[in-house]
C-alpha cells in the first residue's frame, strides 16, 4: 500500500512540476508548483515525518506561495506574452538537461537496492522536531540567516521595480507618449 501511494504522490509531484514548467501563464505556473509542494508534503508523510509534512504545507504551500503570488501580481506577469524565443537553443538543451536527470535518478534508485539503508539513530531521528531545530539554529544557522536575507531582498527589489515601472508609466503619461 505505502508503495502504491508512493508512486501516486511521486507522479503527482513530477507531473506538477512539469506543468509548472511549461505554463505559459505565470499564475497557473505558481498553481503547479503548489500541487507540487502538496505532493511532496504527502511524500514526507509517507517517511513517517508529520513534522515534516507540516512544515512543507505551511512554510512553501502557504507563506511562499503567497509571496510568489503577490509578486507575479504586483510585476502584471501574469499576462501572457506572444513573442517568439528568443534563445531558441533553451528548449533543447532544458529536454537534453532533464533527461540527463532522469536518468541518474534512474540509475541512483536501481543502485540503492545494493545499499544498505542507514538504521538505528539516523532513522529514529529523522523529521524530529528537536532534531531538526538543533541543526537549524547551530550547524546550519549561516545558510538559514542568508536566505532570510536573500528573500528580503528580493521583495524590495519587486517593490523597487514596480515603483519605478510606475513612475516611467506616470512621467509618459503626462507628456503625452
Amino acid at each position: 500500500m505505502d508503495l502504491a501511494l508512493f508512486l501516486i504522490a511521486g507522479a503527482v509531484a513530477l507531473i506538477g512540476a512539469v506543468a509548472m514548467l511549461m505554463a505559459r501563464n505565470a499564475v497557473h505556473s505558481a498553481l503547479f508548483l503548489l500541487l507540487n509542494f502538496a505532493a511532496i508534503a504527502v511524500l514526507f508523510l509517507l517517511l513517517q515525518s508529520p513534522f515534516l509534512f507540516a512544515i512543507q504545507l505551511t512554510v512553501y504551500a502557504g507563506a511562499i506561495m503567497v509571496l510568489f503570488l503577490f509578486v507575479v501580481m504586483l510585476l502584471g506577469a501574469e499576462q501572457v506574452e506572444d513573442t517568439p524565443d528568443r534563445i531558441a537553443w533553451q528548449r533543447p538543451l532544458g529536454l537534453l538537461l532533464g533527461l540527463a536527470l532522469l536518468a541518474v535518478a534512474v540509475i541512483a534508485g536501481l543502485r540503492t537496492g545494493t545499499t544498505p539503508l542507514p538504521g538505528g539513530e539516523a532513522v529514529a531521528t529523522f523529521g524530529n522536531p528537536a532534531s531538526l531545530g538543533a541543526l537549524l539554529f547551530t550547524r546550519y544557522m549561516l545558510p538559514f540567516q542568508i536566505t532570510g536575507v536573500i528573500l528580503l531582498i528580493a521583495v524590495i527589489g519587486v517593490v523597487v521595480l514596480n515603483q519605478r515601472g510606475r513612475q516611467s508609466a506616470e512621467s509618459g503619461q503626462a507628456t503625452g507618449d
